[in-house]
């Protein structure tokens, strides 16, 4: 891409597009998102639009500090949980994510063809586990993800990267956290 400009296209055309949240629930494939979304961009950036929906992972960073948390979390007794909006490419770069090995079990949107905030992804999770939403203590970084959460009987934590204060909201939540 050449500029702001071709950035602010990709940004809404890509990442902000129908065609990204049917990859989420599994209902589009990678090339037919790809043609879907070329069909309305310049030729110039039909590479990066491929680029970005085939590669879009590799460029996830992890975070140490959550790293930390879900150790502690697990050394406390507790089961963790992953339930994400991500289509089936989660499977090919889930070993990328080093604390994928402390979880109990991983529940991706694109296996299911349901997406956050649905409230019947947080049911179906539940279910699928055998869990009480009550029970469950729900970690996303969107606002609308915990709501939905929150509808269905859940406590939840907007997570914006302040490792503090989350670690306040679950000791509010009666969680115990073991020291490291």
């Amino acid at each position: 891409s050449d500029g702001p400009e071709d950035a602010q296209l990709l940004l809404s055309e890509v990442f902000r597009s129908v065609e990204w949240v049917r990859q989420d629930r599994g209902t589009i494939s990678e090339e037919a998102a790809i043609q879907s979304i070329c069909a309305r961009l310049p030729s110039r950036l039909h590479k990066a639009v491929s680029n970005i929906i085939v590669g879009w992972h590799e460029n996830i960073t992890p975070y140490p500090e959550m790293e930390r948390l879900v150790r502690r979390l697990k050394a406390s007794g507790y089961g963790i949980y992953l339930l994400s909006n991500t289509g089936k490419a989660f499977h090919a770069f889930r070993e990328r994510i080093p604390a994928l090995e402390q979880f109990d079990g991983e529940f991706a949107s694109g296996d299911w063809h349901l997406t956050k905030p649905c409230e019947a992804i947080y049911l179906t999770f539940c279910a699928h586990f055998s869990l009480k939403a009550e029970s469950c203590f729900f970690i996303d970084d969107a606002p609308a993800n915990i709501e939905g959460a929150q509808n269905i009987g859940m406590q939840g934590f907007v997570y914006h990267g302040d490792m503090a204060k989350l670690s306040a909201a679950l000791v509010a939540a009666g969680i115990r956290l073991y020291a490291e």
